[in-house]
């Protein structure tokens, strides 16, 4: 049975404060909690007597045995699915000089938590492996963001800074480190020469990338719409141009 004062900590956590108070995250479903098992220790198993019965080895410092109804109490998700589970956040320095030598992404306020799920699930696909956030982008740790991650943000680091003082700081190094943003009037990406290191900056949902931001961006890359000229939508949703800006990268290795 699940006591009223765990349904009251799990709750708790979709605010980012507590998560940081209690040093944990929540992640539901069999698919999430069975991709984080592996790589972060579980405070806190919820999950019904069916799915425990099928995973008779799952490790956690505590198990409850519930009904449908009570996790249906606890859980953050119109449809319940079999398993919660209570992870430790993990805590990840970010490599010095990793953008000198492996592709980076760089997000500059991104506010949407499904967006920057779907970014890190986009990042683990092409092998990416270090996120750096400016403290303005939404907390990768909320339950919404780890449902949209479907299991990623176990494999992809993701790392909060001060993002335009951490990028000068790359651009004034010697060599410099690549750094490039999408803006409607950069090159066409499609045509321009791309490294196998440095940093994609990717920008908000409304207002893309912010100027203080903008001023460390040695490349600007443009993906065009086709055919070119046509009137099309205005822009392209901030996950789906993320995506095709990692395949073109990933394209030419």
């Amino acid at each position: 049975m699940l006591s009223k004062a765990k349904i009251k900590l799990i709750q708790s956590l979709e605010q980012k404060k507590k998560r940081k108070e209690e040093h944990l995250f929540v992640a539901e479903g069999p698919k999430v909690v069975g991709d984080l098992l592996p790589y972060f220790a579980c405070r806190l198993l919820v999950a019904t007597e069916s799915w425990l019965a099928s995973h008779p080895h799952t490790e956690a410092a505590e198990v409850v045995s519930v009904t449908p109804d009570e996790l249906r109490k606890a859980s953050f998700l119109k449809t319940p699915q079999e398993v919660l589970a209570l992870f430790e956040l993990p805590t990840r320095e970010l490599p010095a000089g990793i953008a000198e030598r492996e592709l980076c992404l760089a997000l500059d306020d991104v506010q949407d938590p499904g967006n920057l799920g779907t970014i890190i699930r986009i990042a683990d696909w092409f092998g990416i492996k270090h996120i750096i956030c400016s403290t303005g982008t939404v907390d990768a740790f909320s339950p919404k963001t780890v449902q949209a991650s479907m299991g990623a943000v176990a494999r992809v680091s993701i790392h909060y800074t001060d993002l335009p003082h951490y990028l000068s700081t790359l651009r004034t190094s010697s060599p410099a480190t690549p750094i490039y943003g999408t803006f409607l009037e950069g090159e066409n990406i499609y045509k321009k020469t791309l490294t196998t290191h440095g940093i994609i900056v990717m920008g908000n949902e409304g207002k893309g990338i912010g100027a203080l931001t903008e001023q460390s961006v040695t490349d600007k890359l443009f993906i065009p719409n086709y055919p070119e000229g046509c009137v099309t939508s205005e822009s392209l949703n901030v996950a789906i141009a993320t995506a095709i800006t990692c395949a073109e990268f990933r394209r030419r290795m």
